[in-house]
């Protein structure tokens, strides 16, 4: 953002804060940058550049203007969270006195829950023989992300050198630069062990562990587009990276209903956050009982 106003420069601090301080995301941080871009443009269209004339009334007026441009409950809510936070800041550095934006609610989601595949879809996802280089690499990293439950800008960072205990571990760094230790199944270290003795025909100059033909590190986009075209291929609809942690975590749920566990391996900081894959382990339990009992509703 470029510094013209006095409310441009804080939102800049504030950027810095959450990136140098709280040691954000750099995806989380330009995420904060877009809504607060959004909140600023919103202001300067009302010609309002002081703080002061910010009143709970405008900030109920931009979250309006979000919902008319259709976006979703869910990202609204996200914006607000920006602003909020925001706002918190310039108070807490005593730039205002008290936040517009305290009272301030966005609309609800719908309680919808995440895509997830079933057991039977992921053995047909992996039920091919890689036939070259770039499907031996696609091979091992589907089988990590859902071995492992790893987030896909997880697995693009990921670094030889992040294996510990001959491949039983993997060192992961998550959202807040957070560091955790995940185990790896049999059919993931077999798919990498693969993966890494094509490797050395691309590239044995970096320590990074999936790379591209040219042998630079792969990027979220190209996995995004690789497992889309390795689904269709198995005749699956196209499945996103996140499909596979969600997967990882509701197949771990319905097999040992450990949350906490899950938690861990997920690198949730708060169980709420995992307690959603409750909610798809009840969906498979009712399923269960409406197929298997003699009194239940078909």
């Amino acid at each position: 953002m470029q510094n013209t106003s006095p409310i441009l420069n804080d939102i800049n601090e504030y950027l810095v804060f959450v990136s140098q301080v709280k040691n954000l995301s750099e995806n989380t941080t330009k995420s904060y940058e877009r809504d607060l871009k959004k909140l600023y443009l919103f202001l300067e269209k009302l010609n309002v550049t002081n703080y002061s004339d910010i009143k709970e009334e405008i900030c109920s007026a931009w979250i309006g203007d979000l919902y008319s441009q259709n976006n979703k409950p869910k990202s609204i809510q996200r914006h607000l969270s920006s602003a909020k936070g925001f706002f918190r800041f310039l108070k807490k550095n005593n730039l205002i006195s008290s936040s517009p934006f305290e009272l301030v609610t966005a609309p609800k989601s719908s309680n919808t829950l995440p895509d997830v595949l079933s057991p039977e879809d992921v053995e047909q996802l992996l039920n091919f023989k890689p036939s070259n280089t770039i499907e031996i690499r696609d091979m091992a990293i589907v089988e990590l992300m859902y071995s492992s439950g790893l987030r896909v800008s997880e697995t693009v960072n990921i670094n030889i050198s992040d294996f510990e205990e001959n491949m039983s571990f993997l060192r992961v760094i998550g959202k807040g630069s957070k560091t955790r230790l995940v185990p790896m199944g049999r059919f993931a270290i077999n798919a990498i062990n693969n993966w890494l003795n094509e490797r050395e025909k691309i590239s044995n100059n970096t320590d990074a562990l999936f790379l591209n033909s040219k042998g630079s590190r792969l990027s979220v986009r190209s996995i995004q587009l690789r497992l889309k075209k390795m689904a269709i291929k198995q005749g699956l609809p196209p499945v996103h990276p996140h499909m596979l942690r969600h997967s990882f975590a509701t197949h771990m749920l319905e097999s040992s209903g450990d949350l906490r566990t899950i938690q861990e391996l997920l690198g949730h900081s708060s169980l709420s956050t995992t307690q959603i894959y409750t909610k798809l382990d009840y969906q498979h339990l009712a399923k269960i009982y409406d197929k298997s009992h003699p009194r239940a509703k078909k």
